[in-house]
């Protein structure tokens, strides 16, 4: 929908002896068919976790020639220095807290690889029967669902779901079942953005119909079917009965917001067909980009992005290459001990933070009606483990949510056992993010240091 003449873009500025000033949110902002919610200037609270695998560049704090390629900070507190790894992120002191010494318990033992498939979840997957649990950001997309179009948003470089151990998802429903990741910028942008691929109102209501009308016919069918089948059937057609439930609420959801218009906005930043195979760094900030887009609009609150699967599986294995010309993948530079290893591992971690940080800058750049989306969208930026297949001391990253009552500047230690799971942090970043909560998976309270406690 097209801005009326007497609306006002929330970037316009005030220009005058070649100055440009910014200014504040006002009533003429306002778009045509602006949800309720936003029009009474209720601020929105957003949760993104982003990932990469395979652990991090960790070389012994007192080697003093590589020291410059270890991910985690020199120093503790605010005192605390970037090292060349994380150097991307230094503009962003202010909005981010440095996190180490956590992980999770039940999954301290575990080959390195299969700990990814926890890392949002807690997750006991000792033994041979998979029993993962609902991640933390389905958690918080359950709550705060009732406010955008789409409860959540699932994106990897691979796309899908992968298997046991190799997932290309972080996202896991409340039965511990993965949720299928999208790595097509396209599709995705036509699916979510594109509101209909330019079909008229009354067309798209038509097809929602139609779209009712078989997931009901289905669902109907399977429930008789089920009565006739055995056990291990029944458990089949009940996970299948679960997915069509899924689609069902979606439909219904698009019905609800079929006659809320989009806010209008500029798609000319977008790169709908990045080549992961040719450049890495056009395809990780295409998808980086939607996810901005995707909060900047309210679509979603709720976000994951999986930039690279665990164990050398995927595009993204070959990234050190593509971007840096190192001549091994990552999982090879993982694993490599000879001489000069840091020098790949290093760079190659850095360049995976620079993508990151051109994130957090759009981020910051980026405003809604409510200012900076940066400042109510709390990131967590991070690995499952810390060198090759040690799911300890995970290098992580909690970037943004100023406006929503973190105070950032620091690298907190944490001793990397029992007494503080990294469920404690999942904890404080639910009720960051307002799904008030005592506990989450094996948590044993709220994160001590972070916020005041």
């Amino acid at each position: 929908m097209s801005r009326k003449s007497w609306n006002l873009d929330r970037r316009t500025f005030l220009q005058g002896a070649g100055v440009a000033v910014g200014v504040p949110y006002l009533e003429a902002m306002r778009w045509p068919g602006m949800p309720a919610d936003r029009a009474r200037n209720e601020a929105p609270k957003r949760l993104c976790c982003v990932s990469f695998p395979n652990g991090c560049s960790l070389p012994d704090e007192n080697d003093q020639e590589n020291a410059r390629w270890r991910w985690f900070p020199k120093g503790e507190g605010r005192d605390f220095e970037f090292t060349d790894v994380l150097r991307a992120l230094e503009p962003f002191r202010d909005d981010l807290t440095i996190l180490g010494g956590l992980s999770h318990p039940k999954s301290r033992e575990l080959l390195g690889h299969l700990a990814g498939d926890s890392w949002l979840t807690a997750g006991d997957l000792r033994g041979d029967r998979y029993l993962n649990t609902v991640s933390v950001d389905q958690v918080a997309a359950h709550h705060l669902k009732q406010h955008t179009r789409y409860p959540s948003l699932v994106f990897s470089v691979d796309g899908g779901v992968g298997y046991k151990s190799r997932v290309s998802t972080l996202s896991f429903d409340f039965n511990g079942r993965p949720i299928p990741s999208e790595h097509r910028q396209r599709a995705i942008f036509e699916r979510y953005f594109a509101a209909g691929g330019g079909e008229t109102t009354d067309a798209r209501r038509e097809a929602l119909g139609r779209g009712r009308k078989i997931v009901d016919m289905v669902l109907e069918d399977s429930k008789r079917l089920l009565r006739q089948v055995g056990k291990n059937d029944q458990e089949k057609l009940g996970e299948y009965l679960e997915s069509l439930d899924s689609v069902e609420e979606q439909i219904k959801r698009n019905e609800r917001w079929l006659d809320v218009p989009r806010k209008p906005f500029d798609a000319n930043r977008l790169d709908l067909d990045p080549d992961p195979r040719v450049d890495p760094t056009a395809y990780l900030r295409a998808t980086f980009e939607l996810l901005v887009l995707a909060f900047e609009l309210d679509l979603t609150r709720v976000a994951t992005f999986m930039t690279g699967r665990e164990d050398g599986m995927g595009f993204g294995d070959n990234f050190a290459n593509l971007a840096l010309g190192i001549k091994k993948g990552h999982h090879t530079i993982s694993h490599d001990t000879g001489k000069g290893h840091w020098d790949e591992w290093g760079p190659f971690d850095q360049w995976r933070a620079d993508q990151f940080g051109w994130f957090i800058e759009r981020l910051k750049t980026v405003t809604d009606e409510h200012g900076p989306v940066l400042d109510r969208t709390l990131v967590l930026y991070g690995s499952c483990c810390s060198t090759t297949h040690n799911a300890r001391n995970y290098p992580l990253a909690l970037v943004g949510g100023g406006a929503l009552g973190i105070e950032h500047g620091r690298y907190l230690r944490y001793q990397d056992d029992d007494d503080v799971p990294m469920s404690n942090l999942f904890v404080d970043m639910l009720n960051l993010v307002g799904v008030e909560t005592e506990s989450f998976a094996d948590s044993t309270g709220r994160l001590p240091g972070l916020l005041g406690a």
